[in-house]
């Protein structure tokens, strides 16, 4: 057996970021059989392997998900919570080393849905169509475009009739609920879970630039984003839109697990174009951290200066290397209040955006129903007063003397 081959040409979602890996907090909630092979792999960060002629009481032992034979009509489901909230761009069903024992056919399903639900009332959810049953090749990364640009905080993965699949990853944008963010204090405006992503960068020879933005600290250097070496006197850099427009008050920049590779410097540096931009002129950008000397193996904290806010950040580190993570805490603006709460109310599913409108508003049916029919809110359009009681107070929240935005 040769292993899980790599598409052809992936497609470009694949380089978001896998929103269901238990590297993000992903998990692995229930399954409809597991008598093989433990649900728990689907989402496991590393690539599948496979060991031949290695047995246990039930068989080969598989790097996977793997269900027993049936002799009746059904199928096999497995249930994910997304450690990462977001809309689903893309979804691979990875089926390495599984040959004659793989489903003929899949289909993947969502469903958002409040709080902390249990197998039992996840069962009663409204899921959605994410991927409509599609046929699978055995030992090959399976390719799938998402139908559906809903935020999702869990994907039903079901196989026909049973089988076994080693991974599933499901590539897509996050989209932070914003009643966890908009509260006193701080907001990492960069982050992956808040809304933050790499739009650009130099070099990603060794790993992800994706990287820098995750949960929690790096466990290994490989955890990070690390350059090749640069011959040619230049430096390399990444560029990061944030969740939404903030002011950046404190920089971490952490070199954790680079020691003979950490840069020797690195600078930060943003711009505020408008949302939906991706790149800025070169006369728009403007210093947050100047050229500041680094140290291997250390989470280096930078307090900023000044009040402007920004919607993009450009880190250059000099000449080349590896970084662990990087985090920038800031103040979000009015507008960036704003746009957050937009981007959560326009992607939930109909069914959760009704449910927060009645219990967390006490909006009246009939009005909730008017609300969510009459989505997309525009980019410019006034949020709904009925918003206003899920964030308390959030929106007026702006710190004294520090710009609106």
């Amino acid at each position: 057996m040769t292993g899980s081959t790599e598409h052809a040409d992936p497609p470009a979602w694949t380089g978001l970021p896998d929103l269901a890996s238990r590297a993000v907090g992903g998990s692995a909630v229930w399954a409809s059989d597991e008598l093989f092979a433990d649900r728990e792999n689907l989402i496991v960060p590393a690539e599948p392997e496979h060991r031949p002629h290695t047995f246990g009481h039930r068989g080969q032992v598989y790097d996977g998900w793997e269900t027993r034979r049936r002799r009746g009509p059904g199928q096999d489901h497995a249930v994910v919570r997304l450690g990462l909230p977001g809309r689903v761009r893309g979804v691979v069903v990875d089926t390495a080393f599984f040959t004659g024992n793989h489903p003929p056919f899949v289909s993947v399903a969502g469903c958002g849905v409040e709080g902390y639900p249990s197998p039992e009332e996840l069962a009663e959810a409204d899921w959605e169509p994410v991927v409509p049953k599609s046929p699978t090749v055995g030992d090959h990364r399976n390719h799938y475009p998402a139908t559906s640009d809903r935020r999702y905080t869990h994907l039903r993965l079901t196989i026909y009739p049973d089988g076994g699949v080693a991974r599933l990853r499901v590539f897509g944008e996050p989209i932070a609920d914003p009643r966890d963010l908009l509260l006193p204090g701080p907001v990492d405006l960069a982050a992956l879970e808040t809304g933050g992503r790499v739009t650009a960068c130099s070099d990603m020879f060794y790993s992800s630039p994706t990287n820098l933005l995750a949960p929690g600290p790096a466990r290994v250097m490989g955890e990070g984003w690390e350059t090749a070496r640069r011959r040619d006197g230049g430096n390399d850099w990444v560029s990061v839109r944030l969740a939404a427009p903030g002011v950046p008050r404190l920089a971490e920049l952490d070199t954790s697990h680079f020691i003979g590779n950490a840069p020797g410097w690195a600078a930060l540096r943003g711009c505020a174009a408008p949302v939906g931009a991706d790149a800025a002129a070169e006369e728009e950008w403007f210093d947050l951290l100047p050229r500041t000397r680094l140290q291997p193996d250390t989470r280096h904290r930078f307090r900023l200066a000044g009040d402007r806010p920004v919607t993009q950040v450009r880190l250059d580190i000099h000449p080349d290397g590896g970084m662990a993570r990087l985090r920038l805490f800031g103040d979000l603006t009015r507008a960036g209040q704003a746009e957050l709460v937009r981007r959560w109310f326009n992607h939930l599913p109909a069914a959760q955006a009704t449910a927060v409108l009645a219990a967390g508003c006490g909006v009246p049916a009939g009005r909730a129903a008017d609300l969510v029919a009459a989505r997309p809110l525009g980019d410019r359009a006034d949020l709904p007063a009925e918003l206003a009681p899920l964030l308390g107070r959030a929106l007026d929240r702006n710190p004294p003397g520090r710009n609106p935005g």
